[in-house]
């Protein structure tokens, strides 16, 4: 699959010669060690056993509101700060209802009479309370919530994704078993409610991308991904209730190409699926334990997956874990470049081909920079380019061209050089699996040595 930006043009013949004009093979390299927004994925902390570019946390929405309409943002703030300062981004999730902590609704809702359920399931044992879903005065403040929150965090550099949460257990918009099958009450909130959730998320966050717990087709149609958090376990179809069977009857297999899929890899199998699949707990009937097959089927980019950082792996089951960190996402491979002559005067156009050879997009479009680099080792000029990440989708070689300007830079060879800019001060450098990643500067992919202005 091939497209040229800004033109269409079959992939050129790649060829070793350094000659201005001529188009210069670039030699693939190994894949990244972990790149930004993709791998697996911790609990909020420092850890060192497994590279990653993202931290996970939960807050009870009564953390932030306060009041009809008042607002504390400092304990999100806090987290999003202490996860940027560690060069991360983040995924978070609010929740209302967190089965074993205290209530996540804002007390000035509880004490107006707010409705709410008593629970002992999921070791809850009266702890957290379940909240009427469907209460005008719980909507009503949810609504406000989610357009502050989007109002303040929309395109925000610390955070990666954030699921929607809020309704149901630990906000995974499910009730069970009280959920009208198991059991003859239906305690989450109505389609009409969560229809009203989605559309205010979807308002509120035109940039930052949204994940929601489960495909249906209130949502196939909306700009939102998922996390599947039975990961490995309920995600390959078959069952008919699994995550793959439910993306299927949405109608949603294809919106990986747009929105992102995270999740949990499933807390019971994560000590043994990268050791001895086989003799993993069968958690549930139909239960997968598939973790190659379950990342190819839902294009996964990231996982949560404490085990991989507290207590850890070792010897080949930390080696399988590391590989299956890196299979997650995209991997951006550059195969070949050239510089040619400008169509006006003191102008050369830089030409790159680039391949996505991982499983998913990337999702943002991160500026792209090309830099020229002297002699000396000085950057004598960088260039912004109007390439799109989030056009190479994986399986896809797309030729990227721009004109830059060379006027008032000295003629003579420079080495050329590449990199996306995570939009995060301090974070993650996006790296490309490439021989001549880092190896002019950290961060940036070296292209080659040409003569500017092209001749």
């Amino acid at each position: 699959m091939l497209l040229t930006v800004p033109s269409r043009s079959a992939e050129p013949a790649a060829e070793a010669a350094d000659t201005s004009g001529e188009w210069v093979p670039l030699a693939a390299g190994p894949a990244p060690a972990a790149n930004p927004l993709a791998g697996f994925v911790p609990y909020a902390g420092s850890y060192n056993a497994v590279p990653h570019s993202m931290e996970w946390f939960y807050l009870p929405v009564s953390a932030v509101v306060t009041g009809p309409g008042t607002y504390n943002w400092s304990a999100l703030d806090s987290q999003l700060n202490a996860i940027a300062a560690r060069g991360h981004q983040s995924v978070f999730r609010f929740y209302l209802d967190y089965p074993g902590r205290p209530s996540g609704v804002p007390a000035y809702l509880l004490n107006s009479g707010l409705a709410t359920h008593t629970y002992w399931d999921h070791g809850n044992n009266g702890i957290s309370i379940s909240p009427n879903y469907d209460d005008p005065r719980l909507l009503e403040a949810l609504d406000g919530f989610i357009a502050a929150l989007g109002a303040r965090y929309n395109g925000d550099a610390r955070i990666g994704f954030i699921q929607m949460g809020l309704l149901g257990f630990w906000g995974e918009w499910h009730t069970y078993p009280h959920d009208g099958w198991a059991s003859p009450e239906n305690w989450l909130a109505s389609a009409a409610s969560q229809q009203r959730v989605l559309q205010a998320y979807t308002r509120a966050f035109t940039t930052t991308k949204l994940q929601v717990r489960y495909p249906d087709a209130a949502n196939s149609s909306l700009a939102v991904g998922y996390h599947d958090d039975s990961f490995a376990v309920s995600t390959l179809p078959g069952t008919g209730w699994h995550f793959m069977d439910k993306m299927t009857q949405a109608g949603a297999t294809g919106k990986w190409l747009t929105q992102p899929v995270g999740g949990e890899l499933r807390p019971e199998i994560q000590h043994c699926i990268f050791d001895a699949p086989m003799l993993c707990p069968v958690v549930e009937s139909g239960a997968d334990n598939n973790f190659t097959d379950s990342v190819k089927a839902t294009h996964a980019s990231w996982l949560l997956n404490q085990h991989a950082f507290s207590p850890g792996y070792t010897g080949q089951a930390l080696s399988n874990a590391l590989a299956a960190s890196q299979s997650l996402g995209y991997r951006f491979q550059a195969t070949a470049f050239a510089v040619t002559r400008g169509a006006v005067s003191g102008q050369s156009d830089v030409s790159v081909t680039v391949r996505n050879v991982g499983v998913a997009p990337f999702y943002y479009d991160w500026p792209v920079q090309v830099a020229a680099v002297d002699a000396a080792g000085k950057t004598a000029r960088t260039w912004s380019t109007p390439w799109k990440l989030s056009a190479v989708k994986p399986g896809m070689t797309v030729q990227w061209k721009t004109p830059i300007s060379v006027s008032g830079l000295a003629p003579g060879y420079y080495t050329l050089m590449l990199r996306p800019v995570n939009p995060l001060a301090n974070g993650m450098p996006l790296r490309f699996a490439n021989a001549t990643q880092d190896q002019t500067k950290t961060g940036w992919l070296t292209l080659g040595r040409k003569y500017l202005p092209a001749p």
